[in-house]
């Protein structure tokens, strides 16, 4: 009878740390995607020239990507092997939501 108490102690002992540790890794994911979105752990350059605007994923290789570099847009397709300029083009900023008021200035 003493056995089967040790085998159910050793039992529950495994469950609470089995348990333990992966809670410990949910916290630790949770925690880096947090810190990760708030862009606490790159590095912050005032006066960047250069900014991404925008990646979309294609498929499991590929990805376009809107970058801005001194006033000019480049749209690139980046894949494993090659890369490809689409176009190169002035970048223009987005409308102001409170200055226009929908109207047409007279």
């Amino acid at each position: 009878m003493q056995g089967a108490d040790l085998e159910t102690v050793s039992w529950a002992r495994f469950a609470f740390a089995s348990i333990t540790v992966l809670g410990l890794m949910a916290l630790l994911a949770w925690t880096l995607k947090y810190v990760s979105e708030r862009g606490w752990l790159t590095p912050k350059t005032a006066g960047s020239r250069l900014s991404v605007l925008a990646t979309l994923p294609l498929d499991a290789r590929r990805k376009l990507v809107i970058a801005k570099c001194d006033d000019r847009e480049y749209h690139l397709l980046l894949g494993p092997t090659s890369d490809l300029l689409l176009a190169d083009k002035p970048h223009l900023p987005s409308p102001s939501s409170d200055s226009s008021t929908g109207s047409p200035a007279p």
